[in-house]
């Protein structure tokens, strides 16, 4: 990515940062369109992405080590957590999966496609752990009870700031994508067992944008509240880059690499 790309990026990747935290958005917003969804998208999320991982990379890239929590403002009962987290134990229980609900699954490393599964239905598959989101618009009914990845609820609207901050066919020109994730089973935040409980909700903020010479983005913003683990909300941001073909696909099961050992201070000569 050029220079000029990388300040483009940083400009949205701020604005979407500031819609993440200006409060819930009601309805279908200002200049969303009534009717299905479909036809009333306000950007194409539609094909196949790949992570770019440009950031926090010992937390996504690798597994970190044993309660390293660092970033995360866990509160007491989910450093316990966090502190007693086993891998082995994890593996014989079948709960590997746990690190591949909506907050940590859009972490993993690898690819994403998004389609329309019906007009008001949009589909995400991810290669990370074989998983499938959908997000409903409309109000479709709740599950009966609580998943891995919920009950997530889906709407466009608009900000002030898309409005094409770049100028004509501007980055940020259209609008956004709100989603709501409820009714989780509790999971990871991290692979290294930094939990979230199944009160946990997750709020979800999708924006795509072309930069001049260097492809089409989209820039995901996840807003946890966790009233059992967290002191106060964990937001984050996840990049992804539209690739031309589905070639490099690749599903794989639920998995967790052993992790990293800690970190040990080295002797002062």
């Amino acid at each position: 990515m050029n220079h000029r790309s990388c300040r483009a990026l940083s400009a949205v990747i701020v604005l979407v940062s500031m819609a993440a935290g200006s409060g819930p958005v009601l309805g279908q917003g200002r200049g969303a369109a009534a009717g299905p969804a479909r036809q009333g998208a306000l950007i194409d999320l539609t094909g196949q992405w790949v992570s770019v991982i440009t950031e926090d990379w010992r937390w996504r890239m690798v597994t970190p080590s044993k309660g390293d929590t660092a970033s995360v403002p866990l509160n007491p009962a989910g450093r316990k957590i966090a502190e007693a987290w086993n891998l082995d134990s994890d593996r014989k229980r079948g709960d590997l999966c746990k690190a591949f609900g909506p907050p940590g699954l859009i972490r993993q490393p690898g690819r994403l496609r998004i389609r329309w599964e019906n007009d008001d239905t949009l589909r995400l598959e991810f290669d990370a752990g074989t998983q499938t989101r959908r997000l409903h618009f409309g109000g479709a009914r709740p599950p009966r009870g609580p998943t891995l990845q919920g009950h997530s609820e889906a709407r466009w609207f608009r900000q002030p700031q898309n409005r094409g901050i770049f100028g004509r066919g501007g980055a940020t020109r259209g609008g956004s994508l709100e989603v709501v994730t409820t009714s989780l089973t509790p999971g990871y935040l991290r692979p290294n067992g930094v939990p979230y409980s199944g009160r946990a909700v997750v709020r979800e903020f999708f924006d795509s944008f072309t930069l001049p010479d260097d492809g089409t983005w989209l820039i995901v913003t996840t807003v946890v509240e966790d009233p059992e683990y967290l002191m106060q909300e964990f937001v984050v941001s996840s990049q992804f880059k539209r690739e031309a073909d589905a070639s490099r696909w690749s599903p794989r099961p639920c998995e967790i690499h052993r992790p990293l050992a800690p970190q040990r201070p080295q002797p002062r000569l």
